[in-house]
């Protein structure tokens, strides 16, 4: 019988999980958890120091030379029980996923079975770490490349995806023969508490896997990041607070995987399948409410076929219903916070008082919670902030192009470099847009392309290193070359 949301918190975790126990913080202090639909609090949980932080670490450190001598099939095996218990809860964990982040229960369970995907992925790629072997140029002796894990990894999520953010790290440094301290987003804390203790569960050995959660993320970070005894640092959010992680990260010359901001164009071309592309857009975009890196930021539609996209996206955002997640028919949850629709509020009545055409929505939502209407706005001024910044919320910039060229350099004129999507039904078309657009990733014909197979990670401001795929598991490894003379 699946739990209520009662029994659901009651059960919850809410200490810091330092090697392999569950401890107060240091100071006892705590901080509550809210759930963004209703401004409720869900649950109080310990509030980490600076100083529980640096315990966190001296327990990886303390069991990183065992963990990374345990073979890769118990490496392995324990990463693919823990994907067998999270399909065993999926329901609870779907439902603390909407409590604690706000997405309707059917992209929770979408967001488990992605992010599930990772621990099965690098449970199978923890005994495919290869090296090589063979003669040098010269003939004299044989040169030997093998691989080893970095070391210990401080890994630090964001609050969108608080269960795949999770696993996309934890999964391959795991596997890598890494141990490693993760600090959740303080907005969305319990799912990985939860998974920990699915670890623990799966006989993860005490100090693998370490998770401090805080109110004060910069004083708890800076001292691990600042310890010589880390050897990796990977970040998922902001690129504001990126570059300040990667000047903190130079000192020690760590390892760092940075997965930052993002502005995706979303370009539909004249020959574009409409049906395609409305759908494509309305997955790119709503999905999260918008609240996703990946989510399509800048639709640069072309003039013969705008008026027809817009029409029919209207027509689908028309029948979206807002609401909490845990209610039946909502397509559209709230957004993290009352400053993130105070954000999203801002950039749209910018880009209106600068000319922008107002279709649908606009505004937030009255009541309890942290909610914004879907909303679409065409004529968007190359000047609005909207179109430069991460809009984070379920609103659809539209600008429209005549030419090929046009649409390149408008979708290239950023900072950014994440994601593009391309609706359009010439292969040769679609085939030089993987060459010309500027971003880490591209999807052709589809709006949604995450997969834990598939390597993720973007260009220029959007970030440094890949998660998932064959390259997931080389950011946690470091190459070592031998040279053995002939005897």
């Amino acid at each position: 019988m699946p739990l209520s949301e009662a029994e659901l918190l009651l059960r919850l975790p809410d200490r810091l999980f330092i090697g392999g126990r569950w401890v107060d913080a240091e100071n006892s202090n705590t901080f509550a958890v809210f759930d963004p639909a209703t401004g409720q609090r869900l649950a109080r949980i310990a509030d980490a120091s600076p100083a529980d932080g640096l315990s966190a670490l001296d327990a990886a450190v303390d069991a990183q030379e065992e963990w990374a001598a345990t073979a890769p099939r118990v490496r392995g095996e324990i990463l693919r029980r823990v994907f067998e218990l999270i399909q065993e809860r999926r329901d609870e964990l779907a439902l603390l996923i909407t409590l604690e982040m706000g997405k309707p229960l059917s992209e929770a369970q979408s967001e488990i079975t992605y992010g599930a995907e990772f621990l099965r992925w690098f449970s199978e790629e923890a005994v495919r770490i290869t090296g090589r072997y063979g003669p040098n140029p010269e003939g004299t002796g044989q040169m030997l490349v093998s691989q080893r894990p970095v070391g210990p990894c401080y890994l630090i999520t964001p609050w969108n995806f608080p269960l795949a953010m999770a696993t996309r790290k934890i999964a391959p440094a795991l596997a890598a023969g890494c141990t490693v301290v993760v600090k959740p987003a303080e907005l969305t804390p319990l799912t990985t508490l939860f998974v920990a203790a699915l670890f623990a569960q799966a006989g993860l050995p005490a100090g693998v896997l370490n998770v401090i959660t805080t109110l004060n993320s910069a004083a708890v970070s800076e001292p691990i990041i600042a310890d010589p005894r880390l050897r990796k640092l990977s970040f998922t959010g902001s690129t504001p607070v990126g570059r300040i992680l990667m000047r903190q990260a130079a000192a020690n010359v760590l390892r760092t995987s940075m997965e930052l901001g993002g502005n995706a164009p979303f370009l539909v071309f004249d020959d574009a399948d409409l049906d395609k592309a409305v759908d494509g857009a309305v997955a790119a975009k709503f999905r999260n409410s918008g609240q996703a890196c990946t989510a399509a930021n800048r639709f640069i539609v072309h003039s013969t076929i705008a008026e027809q996209f817009i029409s029919r996206l209207g027509a689908q955002v028309a029948d979206m219903r807002v609401g909490r997640g845990t209610e039946a028919g909502v397509t559209i949850g709230p957004l993290i916070n009352d400053s993130a629709v105070e954000k999203t509020s801002d950039l749209v009545q910018d880009a209106i008082s600068r000319g922008a055409n107002l279709i649908t929505g606009g505004h937030s939502v009255d009541g309890p919670g942290s909610f914004y209407e879907p909303t679409i706005l065409t004529g968007v001024p190359l000047t609005s902030n909207i179109l430069n910044e991460e809009i984070f919320g379920p609103v659809v910039s539209i600008v429209e192009f005549d030419d090929e060229d046009e649409a390149v350099r408008l979708a290239n004129n950023t900072d950014y470099g994440l994601v593009s999507y391309v609706f359009t039904e010439s292969l040769a078309r679609g085939e030089r847009m993987i060459q010309r657009l500027q971003t880490g990733m591209m999807g052709l014909n589809v709006g949604v392309i995450s997969n834990a197979a598939a390597p993720f990670g973007g260009i220029k401001q959007s970030g440094l290193g890949r998660e998932g795929g064959a390259e997931g598991i080389h950011e946690y490894l470091e190459t070592k070359y031998t040279l053995i003379p002939n005897g």
